[in-house]
Parts: C-alpha cells; sequence; structure tokens
C-alpha cells in the first residue's frame, strides 16, 4: 500500500474508535439515566410514605424561632431530616441494593439517606459523562464526519487516492 492510502486508513481508524467510545458512552448514560429515575422513584415513595416533600419540613431556625418563647429544659434547635419530617425514623422498611438481589429491611432514615447519597453519586456521573460525550461529538464533527453529506477532510483523501497511479 502507498503511503497516502495507509493515512487514509489510520484516519479512518481512529475515527472508529472515537464513535465507538461515544456510542457507549451514550450507552452508559442511558443507563444510568434509567438508574437515576429509580433512585427518583424510590425517593419519591418514601417522601410520601413519610407525608413530607422536599419543602414541608420546618428548617431548624424556623423550630427555633418557634420555641423561643418557651425557655424549658428542653433544646431550642431539634435536627429534623427534610424528608423523614416527623416519621419514626427507626421504622423498617424493605431496600433492595444496587447491583443484588438482596432485600434487607433496615430503618427508613438509612434507607433514604442510601438513596439520596446514592442519587447525588449518579447525578455526579451523569453530568461527566454528558460532558464526555460533548468532547467525543465535537471531536468528531471537527473531523468533519457528522455532517449529512461526506465531509471535506475524506473527499481531499479520496481525491488523493485517485490521482495516484
Amino acid at each position: 500500500m502507498d503511503e497516502n492510502m495507509k493515512q487514509f486508513q489510520q484516519g479512518l481508524i481512529e475515527l472508529e474508535t472515537e464513535a465507538e467510545h461515544l456510542l457507549l458512552a451514550r450507552h452508559q448514560l442511558v443507563e444510568n439515566d434509567k438508574v437515576r429515575n429509580g433512585n427518583r422513584e424510590a425517593l419519591t415513595a418514601l417522601r410520601k410514605r413519610a407525608r413530607t416533600t422536599k419543602t414541608s419540613v420546618p428548617s431548624p431556625f424556623e423550630s427555633m424561632m418557634k420555641n423561643i418563647g418557651d425557655p424549658g429544659s428542653r433544646t431550642l434547635v431539634k435536627e429534623v431530616c427534610a424528608t423523614c419530617g416527623n416519621h419514626d425514623s427507626n421504622e423498617r422498611t424493605w431496600m433492595m441494593f444496587p447491583g443484588t438481589d438482596v432485600f434487607a429491611k433496615i430503618p427508613f432514615h438509612a434507607a433514604h439517606t442510601i438513596l439520596e447519597t446514592d442519587q447525588a453519586q449518579l447525578d455526579y456521573e451523569a453530568k461527566k459523562l454528558q460532558s464526555y460525550v460533548k468532547e467525543k461529538s465535537f471531536l468528531i464533527s471537527e473531523k468533519g464526519v457528522l455532517a449529512d453529506k461526506i465531509s471535506p477532510g475524506v473527499l481531499k483523501s479520496l481525491v488523493m487516492l485517485k490521482d495516484k497511479p
């Protein structure tokens, strides 16, 4: 093979590798979104069970101001979980751990804490994957392959191959 043909072939191999990485990242992003949606649904179900919403539980400042007129032996600020609210945080609830088929009955507060930390981690991974997909898409489009027509770089390479006897 002549040098231009080898160079053209190497360019196509690199491009195909980048495209494969892009497709894998998109697939991982879809899988990540499925897990995130499942976590979000589970957190919503736990909030419904505790009869709270993200904003329904008073802040420690509000509870402090409510109790300030009654200087008893109680503490002024009671730490209240935003998901548990007044719900019994030691009540046992069933939870399936991610990546396994194991169900366990764990305290309510621990269940939603695990789900919230998993959700935060999944959100971080989703943003990381989105930036990776954006970077790979930009890299591939820079080579002119994402256009609806044949890119100028590929045409130039083909013309150079045709011109050589």
